[in-house]
């Protein structure tokens, strides 16, 4: 999707960072907020379906606790998450009813979108509050999740969700004014458009860091890998700019705008990729990485050269090249014991119908 054709969305996903969400203190910032949430409302009054995706919940819960810098003890970031996410929600609501607009809180952890079944779920429920012009408002389930249930950061979170729905773009509004070329130097400059994640944006990304937020820029390129894979547009800009969400959806060139693959993933396919934390990796040789990549079959066992970790057949599991890299994701036929034994002959160790080429 091009920049001209941004104003035919109909439905978003806008991710707001902690960064954008709160002042000096890392307090919540009601005049920012109130702006905010002015451009999502004006957005849903012209139409469109909007999902927001909320940082700020630890920030929130800090001045409530008394905290002057955010925690490092796991158990105290979660119980500023409890106390700051009932007040976040408290603001949210209140800013919204002035445009009369109703919320929902929806909290989720990284299993109710592994798991099949909550996965659908989660997205009938957004469907149904959309459906009934409601705004969805997404955080992490931070007051009980844990480190191996976790996301990683809101950035990903938006991606999963506009995944999930699926939605038509989505747009990560943060401190900055998209991937910038030179950041810190004398002549830095906004990329105003990437076709292909190469290592000129990895090492952009690298550069730009913001002391508030978890993951800085490199999560949002990841974020954008997982959503121009999935057929998915996304901007990231600058959550300061008054007028951002109208510019960025009548075409203009605002922040960074990641251009989505042609080819669509299918909903199955999108939950097969990016959903799971891999439980194990075969490593396939470059016979086996051109019949799946080019050829588009199913993995046999003379293809796999190694088999790391242990995982049950139905676990989805990483695919490497014999360099280590990652080309694809699967559902293993197989338990990693039965591939590692040598003793498969003529069966299908992956099944193309359940692998993903990323």
């Amino acid at each position: 999707m091009s920049r001209g054709k941004l104003n035919e969305v109909s439905r978003l996903v806008v991710k707001l960072g902690t960064g954008v969400l709160t002042d000096s203190r890392k307090q919540p910032d009601l005049a920012r907020m109130e702006q905010l949430v002015r451009q999502i409302a004006a957005q849903r009054q012209a139409g469109r379906e909007i999902v927001v995706v909320t940082s700020g919940a630890v920030g929130a819960g800090m001045g409530a606790l008394g905290y002057d810098r955010r925690p490092a003890e796991v158990a105290e970031k979660q119980a500023c998450a409890a106390v700051g996410q009932s007040r976040l929600m408290a603001i949210y609501e209140m800013l919204f009813r002035k445009f009369d607009l109703q919320v929902a809180q929806v909290l989720l952890t990284h299993e109710d979108l592994e798991h099949h079944d909550r996965h659908l779920n989660a997205r009938n429920t957004l469907v149904t509050l959309l459906r009934h012009g409601v705004v969805p408002i997404i955080n992490e389930n931070d007051a009980v999740s844990i480190t191996e249930l976790k996301f990683g950061d809101n950035d990903r979170l938006s991606a999963l969700v506009a995944c999930l729905l699926p939605a038509d773009l989505l747009v990560i509004l943060t401190t900055v004014d998209g991937v910038i070329e030179n950041f810190g130097k004398a002549n830095p400059k906004t990329i105003p458009l990437v076709e292909q994640i190469d290592k000129r944006i990895e090492a952009a990304a690298g550069g730009t860091r913001s002391a508030t937020a978890v993951g800085g820029m490199k999560s949002k390129i990841e974020a954008a890998r997982i959503v121009v894979r999935s057929g998915i547009p996304m901007v990231i800009a600058s959550g300061g700019k008054k007028d951002v969400l109208e510019r960025i959806l009548s075409g203009e060139e605002e922040g960074t705008l990641f251009v989505a693959q042609p080819t669509k993933l299918q909903g199955r396919k999108r939950w097969i990729a990016f959903f799971h934390n891999p439980k194990g990796t075969l490593f396939v040789d470059e016979g086996a990485r051109r019949a799946l990549r080019d050829g588009g079959k199913s993995l046999l066992p003379p293809g796999i050269a190694r088999c790391e970790g242990e995982f049950q057949s139905g676990d989805v599991v990483r695919i490497c090249d014999m360099d280590g890299t990652e080309f694809a994701r699967g559902i293993a036929g197989f338990d990693s014991s039965e591939i590692r034994s040598r003793r498969l002959q003529r069966v299908e160790v992956v099944h193309r119908d359940n692998m993903v080429i990323l």
